[in-house]
């Protein structure tokens, strides 16, 4: 009986790895089919770096007891204004936290849109303890959108965050997804 159970949790795992890396390649041939498609006119990126506040939950518990975990985010976007680059960093805080400082490639949809492909590190506080990212330093990718509301410093952002290899007893990949609201400067 244990067995079986066993195979239908290696199953399911396998399953959750499958859709993980599925998700993380289809992001990242979306954005090249973005960019590589011609347009005869050209959106500005949606101005301006911010600082925000919001929700966080993880996806997956990596085959540990603990769970997925929700809790708080603090998001920080620094827009170059030359490039369609930002530097991003966000502070997951649940139980245990993470902080992720990624690099983004910003692709703007028109004035006030911005969708987004970062990638970065996810560094966890503990050793012991899962965030929402699992329990060990990965490498992680980022999609994710921002939108500036017209005449007003207000943006909504919201990504999601593919941490691989990201814990220490099973390896299996982690994901979490954050939303929120910031104030731009």
């Amino acid at each position: 009986m244990n067995d079986s159970i066993d195979m239908r949790q290696s199953g399911a795992k396998s399953k959750i790895h499958s859709l993980l890396l599925g998700l993380a390649i289809g992001s990242v041939a979306a954005v090249g089919g973005l960019l590589l498609t011609p347009s005869s006119a050209s959106a500005q990126a949606a101005y301006g770096s911010y600082i925000g506040f919001g929700g966080s939950a993880g996806l997956t518990d990596g085959g540990l007891d603990g769970g997925s975990s929700s809790g708080g985010v603090i998001a920080v976007r620094y827009r170059f204004l030359e490039a369609p680059i930002s530097l991003r960093g966000q502070v997951l805080i649940s139980e245990t936290s993470a902080f992720v400082p990624t690099v983004s490639y910003d692709i703007p949809l028109d004035w006030q849109t911005d969708v987004y492909l970062g990638a970065g590190v996810a560094i966890q506080d503990s050793n012991n303890d899962t965030s929402p990212l699992g329990n060990q330093t990965a490498f992680v990718l980022q999609p994710g959108v921002d939108y500036n509301f017209p005449y007003s410093n207000l943006v909504v952002f919201g990504n999601a965050i593919i941490a691989f290899d990201a814990y220490k007893d099973s390896n299996d990949n982690a994901a979490s997804i954050q939303a929120g609201v910031g104030v731009r400067f």
